[in-house]
């Protein structure tokens, strides 16, 4: 009751400020609060990246107008920023479960918008988390006013990681394999996964040390760009995958009797191909993927399967100087194009098609929708697709936010990738649990 009748003379004192018949309780700048204002970050100031939390600012004036500022850098020296306008309730307290955002990075009630809403302050950056043994740091300030607030009220931080306790980290180069593997906690089997990136290059590792925590023996696998395998992406041996199939097939840890893939992009592509050539596979989930394939030759035995070929004059440039290459690739369904086409019919097992429909790099959604009329015309079970309007290209865990644009690293331009922010941000908290439960329904 208590509570009610609190949020009532807010909404009724908010009233009678938007009417000019009362003055804010806000502090003017030089006074001082009767009590010190402070930020509670909880359950833990310290979390895994994917996890939520609730912010509280105590100690306000009643009412009193602030912004909320969130800062992060990358391990580059970037720096990500947000900002939002709040007004504090009449007990001088903030409470971003409840109390909505009036203007800035986001609006209205959104518990984490401080974090998903992170913007680079430099055009063209991409959060990328490159070392996941350490945290990422995000300071939180309360800062005095609208506007051009300048005077700090408040401050907090918020580490966010990407191991659990007990998760371990293992390098793994064997043969030829040159991947990191993440075994939760303990010493039972787990379902196992090969996570697999796209052309981008190098070894990501933070989607699969994120999916590690959440009970899976995760293998994420380079395939160029690092190490001592290739550095460019001219033509790639399906042989390299099969290694690190039978790899995790093999491991004490991983559950069998087969594994699951998960791919983004070109790592998409990848995951079809192979599903579609390689045994042991039971589950598999593309992200933002493509039906044919792309950028490279890909050999198998006899088997070679083309690029799929495009033409860069349907490329579009905007007044930003940023460019639209979804229209570039050819159809892979038409003449010689077809030589590109992944024959997913040929694979077993279950599949999980992750789309975002806004997406500027390729039609991911029609690529989806062909691999699974592939699927059906070879008797194979129905694949679940999932589309998620208004998302971009790049799906990351819950929390990374959008990255609209970027230097593509194929096309050495600024590109655009699709997206609007907030649809975006629950598409990810969205298809992160969608992807768990798929592979725990086919690999358990």
């Amino acid at each position: 009751m208590a509570v009610s009748l609190s949020r009532l003379l807010d909404k009724a004192v908010a009233g009678l400020l938007r009417r000019g018949l009362m003055r804010p309780f806000g502090i003017r700048r030089g006074a001082s609060t009767a009590a010190a204002a402070s930020v509670c970050i909880s359950p833990s100031p310290h979390c895994l990246f994917d996890a939520p939390v609730r912010v509280k600012v105590s100690g306000l004036a009643p009412l009193q107008e602030v912004t909320l500022r969130a800062s992060l850098t990358d391990e580059t020296g970037n720096l990500f920023q947000s900002s939002a306008q709040y007004r504090a309730e009449s007990s001088g307290e903030l409470d971003l479960s409840r109390s909505p955002a009036l203007a800035g990075s986001y609006s209205g009630v959104e518990p984490m918008g401080w974090l998903w809403s992170l913007a680079p302050t430099q055009p063209f950056k991409r959060l990328v988390k490159r070392d996941v043994l350490t945290p990422f740091r995000v300071d939180l300030e309360v800062l005095e006013g609208h506007g051009a607030p300048d005077r700090l009220l408040a401050k907090a931080t918020n580490e966010r990681s990407f191991l659990r306790e007990g998760t371990r980290r293992i390098p793994v180069r064997e043969g030829r394999i040159r991947a990191t593997l993440f075994l939760p906690p303990g010493a039972d089997p787990f379902p196992g996964i090969i996570d697999i990136s796209g052309t981008g290059g190098g070894l990501p590792e933070y989607r699969a040390s994120l999916l590690a925590n959440h009970g899976f023996a995760m293998l994420a696998l380079a395939y160029y760009g690092y190490d001592d395998l290739t550095k460019e992406m001219k033509e790639f041996h399906l042989e390299y995958f099969e290694e690190a199939v039978n790899y995790m097939l093999q491991h004490p840890q991983v559950k069998g009797p087969g594994i699951g893939l998960l791919g983004h992009s070109k790592g998409g592509d990848l995951v079809l191909s192979m599903a579609a050539f390689l045994k042991g596979i039971t589950a598999s989930v593309t992200i933002n993927g493509s039906i044919a394939n792309v950028a490279a030759f890909l050999h198998y035995k006899d088997v070679t399967l083309p690029p799929l070929g495009f033409e860069s004059k349907r490329a579009k440039i905007n007044k930003s100087g940023i460019v639209d290459i979804v229209d570039v690739l050819n159809n892979p369904l038409e003449g010689p194009n077809r030589k590109s086409l992944i024959p997913v019919g040929k694979a077993e097992g279950q599949f999980l098609f992750i789309v975002g429909e806004d997406d500027r790099n390729w039609k991911s959604e029609f690529f989806a929708r062909t691999a699974s009329d592939l699927l059906l015309e070879h008797g194979k079970v129905k694949p679940e697709i999932i589309c998620y309007p208004g998302a971009g290209h790049y799906i990351e865990p819950p929390f990374f936010p959008l990255c609209s644009a970027s230097i593509h690293f194929l096309v050495g331009l600024p590109t655009l990738w699709g997206g609007e922010p907030k649809a975006h941000s629950l598409a990810q908290d969205n298809s992160w649990q969608k992807i768990q439960d798929f592979f725990r329904k086919h690999l358990m």
